[in-house]
């Protein structure tokens, strides 16, 4: 029987939107350890769901006995690759140095430095920061035909608005990348983005150009919403991995509220479950949607990839409190303060307002009459307790998770409270 190759289980996952030549492509990969290398531009304080992509394929390419080079930009950042959406704002060489360490940090989390075929960290400030102009433009710009570049689709649908010539050279840069780690390195496949192919297949022809080697490449599509639209935009901004940037709470959130049809999809990308377990999952969703079983899968495996196995199990025992199925008072306080404040919180300082009065406040309640019916009816509760007294004021005593009241009307409404003072 032949092993596997690792590109089969790729475009079973559908993460192959385009690639060099295949057959020489499945060959190099079935051919043993493959040197290969993604990288990732520090144009943001932390990395984000379509960085994850990578960051699991390059996962993916390294169990299979592949060897990975993860290289951060701290060059390239300072630039920026072009966008449709119009120029780049350029950051400044402490930011771009700052940025670069987080991202540096982030990334060593997802795949293995120790073994045979351990990956390897790269900045390509280190080869790009003493190259002069004149050697730049000798011995990498005269490999680019400027039609070739005017014809890169984000380059032609910013020649009407405009588009500098800092961005307009980015491509050379990030070229540059693949022929010097092929150079140095031995590094012969480069991975990324379908949004990032021109740059990618522009250094491979520059490693053709140059040295007369082939080197490989391919890219994985972009992740968009069952109308088309990108994911990994919420209200507050992108699918951040950094914890600081976005709860894990609300990244669970998002995970675990992914549309139906897109859960097949999104466990293939980025989980690491044998096919039949990810296909059982794909025929729950369809078959019994309401359970929403692959959501939780996904929620549960990518939460704990990207923030740990602990900070899952605090993010479902808050989920449980909340709906009544825990106790408050044994919840972590900033998983607990995290939920609250996603699903909608408000601050009281000094002294409490009745429960009546809270309803109001947090928006469970339309009005005052409405909340006295709700408590009449047995809906209101306060930390997990029936309210029955439409009188009553909660106490400094009360509150949960250093200085939370947690208010619930019926089943799955909540809201909290945050007091201070007293």
């Amino acid at each position: 029987m032949s092993t596997p190759n690792v590109l089969d289980d790729l475009e079973w996952r559908g993460l192959i939107a385009h690639s060099t030549d295949r057959d020489a492509l499945r060959d190099a990969l079935g051919g043993g350890s493959v040197r290969f290398y993604v990288g990732f531009d520090p144009t943001a304080p932390s990395l984000h769901m379509g960085n994850l992509v990578q960051l699991v394929t390059a996962r993916r390419l390294q169990d299979a006995g592949h060897t990975p080079y993860i290289l951060v930009g701290g060059a390239t950042g300072m630039i920026g690759d072009p966008r449709d959406s119009g120029e780049r704002t350029l950051n400044t060489a402490e930011t771009v140095a700052e940025w670069t360490e987080k991202v540096r940090r982030q990334v060593s989390g997802f795949v293995s430095f120790e073994g045979d075929n351990a990956a390897t960290l790269v900045n390509n400030h280190d080869w790009t920061a003493g190259l002069s102009v004149i050697d730049f433009l000798r011995d990498i710009g005269k490999h680019f035909p400027v039609n070739r570049m005017l014809a890169r689709d984000t380059v032609r649908r910013r020649l009407e608005s405009g588009i500098s010539y800092t961005e307009f050279s980015y491509v050379l840069l990030q070229s540059m990348d693949f022929l010097h780690l092929f150079r140095e390195h031995g590094v012969t496949l480069q991975h990324g983005g379908s949004d990032q192919w021109g740059n990618i297949t522009g250094g491979a022809e520059l490693v053709r150009r140059v040295t007369g080697e082939q080197a490989h490449a391919f890219a994985t599509p972009l992740i968009t919403k069952a109308d088309g639209t990108k994911y990994g935009k919420t209200e507050g901004g992108a699918l951040w991995l950094d914890a600081e940037m976005m709860s894990p709470y609300a990244f669970y959130q998002f995970w675990l509220n992914v549309e139906d049809v897109k859960v097949g999809e999104l466990l293939r990308i980025f989980s690491t479950r044998p096919h039949e377990e990810i296909e059982d999952l794909e025929k729950q969703t369809a078959e019994k949607p309401f359970l929403r079983a692959g959501q939780r899968a996904l929620a549960d495996e990518i939460t704990t990839l990207v923030h740990g196995a602990r900070e899952t199990e605090a993010i479902r025992a808050a989920s449980a409190a909340l709906f009544g199925g825990g106790e408050l008072v044994d919840l972590d306080g900033a998983t607990l303060g995290a939920a609250l404040r996603e699903a909608g919180s408000v601050e009281v300082a000094g002294e409490i307002p009745t429960v009546v009065d809270l309803l109001v406040l947090t928006g469970l309640a339309q009005s005052k009459g409405e909340a006295r019916r709700t408590i009449g009816e047995g809906g209101a509760y306060l930390n997990n307790a029936r309210v029955t007294d439409p009188e009553l004021t909660p106490s400094h005593d009360d509150l949960v998770a250093g200085g939370w009241l947690v208010l619930r009307r019926g089943k799955k409404r909540f809201a909290g409270v945050a007091v201070s003072g007293g």
